[in-house]
């Protein structure tokens, strides 16, 4: 889907989590459009990070600073009087929410309740997005993809602290924000690829690494079914969501943003997808290591946005994956990384 350069250039807007993976994606976006961008986050969260390797520290104002923080969240907010706030900041990995839970709740709900009630408080907000999962619902292992109004109520630590990242939301629009008459949606993604993405415990992240080595990639679950799409098909979403309801609060809601039926794939064919994509004798093993719960079925009915906004997924799972290891050879070839995703951005969101 193309992006409305034109709503964006000059606007203001604060992304929250800017430094992971998606952050630096939409950043990237945000400033080649010519948007004033001010991003409030902890330092990346991996090294090597997307951030720093793609030129746009210099190119927006750049915020050091916890989510948990409301205080200094808050002075953000007022010094950078966003029009538009997209809130991306979690702790997002499942793995990670069974090691640290306390963390994980205080950063993905009290950290959801700071931003809200920034909002609350900030005036020059117009357009407010909450960045959530497709991991809210509760988890029937059913082989139909789930709607905005299935039951909410995450498994796991993550999980579950996404679904009352939800709630919170909600309450604040019933409380304040319809009073207020800022509109306010939440987008809940399915799991994203894409170059640059180091994080550990995440498939293709793995398979690059083993790429890297000469090494067969594990894969510890390649049953498990998801709903797998290109990073830049949620960032597409996302703006288009926040731009409707900024001309029209009855295009608020709850969305769910994830590819097609087609492209809902088990981790098992995503790795073959992958190793035949990278070439090389590139090969995967299954090897279960005995981890934690995850789920091993799920997947999003996507009839909402496309009916009521007109998006759409446009990168097939294949496509997807060549993309990624177009920008991961890239990478380790030391060949410019920006060049490639500006090339991807273009491909996909039209010229801006």
């Amino acid at each position: 889907m193309k992006i409305n350069a034109d709503f964006y250039r000059g606007k203001k807007v604060l992304v929250t989590g800017h430094t992971g993976f998606k952050g630096s994606w939409l950043c990237r976006i945000l400033v080649n459009i010519g948007a004033e961008v001010t991003g409030y986050a902890l330092d990346p969260p991996t090294n090597p990070n997307l951030f720093s390797l793609i030129d746009i520290e210099d190119k927006m104002t750049s915020v050091t600073g916890d989510i948990r923080d409301f205080e200094h969240l808050k002075k953000v907010f007022y010094k950078a009087c966003p029009e538009i706030v997209i809130h991306l900041a979690a702790q997002p990995i499942v793995r990670t929410s069974y090691q640290k839970p306390r963390y994980t709740y205080e950063t993905n709900v009290m950290g959801t309740v700071n931003v809200c009630e920034c909002v609350r408080l900030c005036p020059s907000v117009k357009s407010f997005l909450n960045v959530t999962t497709d991991k809210v619902y509760k988890n029937n292992e059913w082989e139909w993809g789930y709607r905005e109004d299935d039951y909410l109520d995450g498994y796991d630590p993550y999980s579950n602290s996404k679904s009352c990242s939800e709630l919170v939301t909600h309450s604040y629009i019933n409380s304040f924000f319809k009073d207020m008459n800022v509109p306010v949606s939440t987008a809940r993604a399915g799991n994203v690829i894409g170059g640059g993405d180091f994080a550990k415990d995440r498939i293709i992240p793995d398979c690059v690494r083993a790429a890297e080595k000469n090494e067969p990639v594990i894969i510890r679950n390649p049953f498990s079914v998801r709903p797998f799409q290109h990073v830049l098909e949620p960032l597409t979403a996302y703006l288009m969501i926040l731009e409707k309801q900024y001309d029209n609060i009855e295009m608020a809601g709850c969305y769910n943003v994830g590819p097609d039926d087609s492209d809902c794939i088990t981790t098992g064919e995503l790795a073959d997808i992958f190793c035949k994509s990278w070439g090389c004798g590139m090969s995967w093993i299954n090897k279960y290591d005995g981890g934690p719960h995850e789920a091993g079925f799920l997947k999003l009915d996507c009839s909402k946005i496309k009916q009521r906004l007109g998006w759409k997924p446009e990168i097939n799972i294949g496509k997807a994956i060549d993309m990624t290891v177009e920008w991961s050879k890239a990478y380790l070839a030391g060949e410019s990384v920006c060049e490639c995703m500006d090339r991807q951005i273009e491909e996909v969101c039209g010229k801006i």
